[in-house]
């Protein structure tokens, strides 16, 4: 069944909701709400909504409830599958405005924050209390945390510590009757009733919309090593994998796997790029190892595990970071090979 266009009166009730500044309708402003980034998926709406605080959020969803009109909420618009572009006749709501950080407890290791705060803000925050938000991904400056948590993401340190789902808390949502359900709470033994929160994480919008969530943090690593490991085969990778883990402890906090043609492209498109071995191997690995504690060794502890692997045949070359900025070179060639996986036309 066609979804109805929205009457003129209804997009009126929702623009004196949100104010002069919660609202488009112009062809160009509406623009980069509408096209997905890799111009794959290029949508339409009678008008983009952008409330700019939790009760505008439900006083528009009540009136599209009333009127039977479909909402596509939206965050930093980084997905790839085209879920957060309307079609046609729903009216987009982006989360964009509200992206306050409302609450720190460093001692609770939580910090509370709106959905449309972006990943790296809450990163920075994070930093500035000597705490780690731990998600990170390619898409990090312009992802926001509300669409993050409604598609359940992942990221590169999801071995150690859990998709986004593991990393919430409380979360605040509107219902689609227009209700606003408040449920952040930072208490992390909380055995009381329903875990609604497990509802909305993942859900991508369709069961509500989240406005506000309170995440974890964890200490600050003190200690960290990388390595570009290269591999004779995937089997050999999986390996690997359980190798460190058992002799660091579990302390693998990344581990990238990477195919040749991922290598060539970082060295054809990014400047001043050099290959890191000394031949072409189909496929390598990005691992990062960490600890809390300052007087370990974990650049030690790698070299000696990657040695044994040599030995038992699981790896064929390595290269340690022996500074900040290898580690920091390692990490942007991990993050355009992510983008790499996500363009529209191959190599």
């Amino acid at each position: 069944m066609t979804q109805p266009f929205p009457s003129s009166e209804t997009l009126t009730r929702i623009a004196q909701v949100v104010g002069p500044e919660g609202w488009t309708r112009e062809p160009q402003e509406m623009a980069p709400y509408l096209t997905e980034w890799r111009d794959r998926w290029e949508g339409s709406t009678p008008i983009v909504v952008k409330p700019a605080t939790t009760d505008e959020v439900a006083q528009v969803v009540r009136i599209c409830a009333e009127t039977r009109t479909a909402i596509v909420p939206q965050g930093g618009n980084t997905g790839l599958v085209g879920g957060q572009i309307p079609s046609g006749s729903e009216i987009l709501l982006s989360l964009s405005r509200l992206n306050r950080i409302r609450l720190s407890d460093p001692l609770n290791n939580t910090i509370t924050v709106e959905a449309g705060c972006v990943l790296t803000t809450a990163q920075k925050h994070a930093n500035k209390l000597d705490r780690l938000f731990p998600l990170s991904l390619a898409s990090e400056g312009s992802a926001q945390i509300g669409g993050l948590i409604s598609t359940n993401a992942g990221g590169i340190s999801v071995l150690r510590y859990g998709t986004m789902r593991e990393l919430v808390l409380g979360l605040e949502v509107v219902t689609p009757q227009g209700e606003i359900l408040n449920g952040l709470r930072a208490l992390r033994k909380d055995n009381t009733g329903y875990a609604l929160n497990h509802l909305f994480i993942g859900a991508e919008g369709t069961l509500g919309v989240i406005t506000a969530a309170v995440i974890k943090m964890v200490p600050r690593p003190k200690d960290v090593a990388t390595a570009l490991v290269a591999v004779p085969d995937l089997e050999s990778a999986i390996a690997l994998l359980h190798a460190v883990q058992s002799f660091t402890g579990n302390a693998v906090s990344a581990f990238e796997l990477i195919p040749r043609i991922g290598i060539a492209f970082i060295l054809k498109h990014m400047e001043n790029a050099r290959d890191p071995f000394t031949k072409p191997h189909d496929w390598s690995v990005l691992m990062e190892v960490s600890s809390g504690k300052s007087a370990t060794s974990m650049q030690s502890q790698l070299e000696t595990c990657l040695g044994e692997a040599v030995q038992d045949g699981l790896v064929r070359d390595a290269v340690i970071a022996a500074s900040q900025s290898q580690e920091q070179t390692f990490g942007n060639c991990a993050n355009a090979f992510q983008r790499f996986k996500n363009m529209k036309a191959p190599v």
